[in-house]
């Protein structure tokens, strides 16, 4: 998946798995290969000094990961969590280009879609004062809109950085 193929109007790269999940009851997809697995939300320790779409850190099994609430990230209402609300541990690349781990809070995972090049459309474009290069196509599936993330670039590679600085002052 390269954000070539999505200037060019050929969707065929983004073709593939997609988790999907809910954000103020809008869908979105991210590529299951950048899923490490789904927990559900646990205790999470705010970190002072952080982001406000920062939520904090957990400890995963022995190893603290930053958590970032997805909501506040888009400029979502905030929302109370509920028993479907959960994180999604994935791999995200920072400045260097290594991997770094963090989990996103979501409302709710939804399932895992396998979308094909024809249900992909190219991202709508709202004009050069907004960024949405971090939606990498709309997928149509089943009646509905899913917006495929480029989980890479939800964060900037330096907000990338603060969160996994986040982590390592824990």
């Amino acid at each position: 998946m390269t954000q070539n193929s999505t200037n060019a109007g050929d969707m065929s790269a983004l073709a593939g798995k997609y988790l999907t999940f809910s954000l103020a009851q809008e869908g979105y997809g991210i590529g299951i290969l950048k899923v490490q697995e789904i927990i559900g939300l646990m205790n999470v320790t705010h970190v002072p000094r952080t982001p406000d779409y920062i939520r904090g850190v957990i400890n995963l099994r022995g190893k603290v990961i930053p958590v970032v609430d997805l909501r506040l990230k888009f400029g979502l209402e905030e929302n109370e969590d509920t028993d479907k609300t959960c994180i999604i541990v994935v791999q995200v690349e920072n400045v260097s280009g290594e991997h770094v781990i963090m989990g996103i809070i979501v409302d709710e995972v939804c399932e895992v879609l396998d979308i094909k090049a024809d249900q992909i459309e190219p991202s709508p474009s709202f004009g050069a004062s907004l960024d949405t290069e971090f939606i990498m196509g709309m997928g149509k599936a089943a009646q509905k809109v899913v917006m495929l993330l480029d989980v890479d670039k939800v964060l900037s590679k330096r907000e990338v950085e603060t969160v996994a600085q986040t982590s390592e002052d824990y």
